[in-house]
């Protein structure tokens, strides 16, 4: 599965998924830091790639339809700095599977797991 991280996560989170064999591109990497959301995007979907951000924007599913790309997680930690940010990554990946993201929006906080899929279903998990 190829991954873009965006430029507000911290790096470790690229070096975690690639030890475990995902092919990952971080938007800083790539020199795409300070992109408009369009065109970052517009890279994203060019290369087929799972997008993780704590950018609120791309919940939008009228923006950003169900169905339409390769997924995308939003992380919405308690504090945004890399200690946050890995605690609700780490159990984003002990509950879920990235190969069934594709075309699901995934929003992640410290109490649950919600996803929304293509046929417009919105499920929640809790965190434990």
């Amino acid at each position: 599965m190829k991954i873009k991280i965006d430029e507000n996560l911290p790096n470790s989170l690229a070096l975690l998924l690639q030890e475990q064999g995902y092919d990952v591109e971080t938007v800083k990497g790539e020199g795409l830091s300070g992109s408009s959301d369009q065109d970052l995007w517009n890279y994203v979907q060019a290369e087929s790639r799972l997008f993780i951000t704590l950018d609120l924007d791309f919940s939008d599913i009228r923006q950003f339809p169900s169905g339409t790309h390769s997924g995308i997680i939003v992380l919405r930690p308690r504090t945004k700095g890399p200690r946050g940010v890995s605690k609700i990554f780490k159990l984003l990946l002990n509950q879920i599977d990235f190969e069934t993201i594709k075309g699901k929006l995934i929003i992640v906080d410290p109490e649950k797991i919600r996803i929304r899929g293509s046929e417009s279903e919105c499920s929640e998990d809790e965190a434990s």
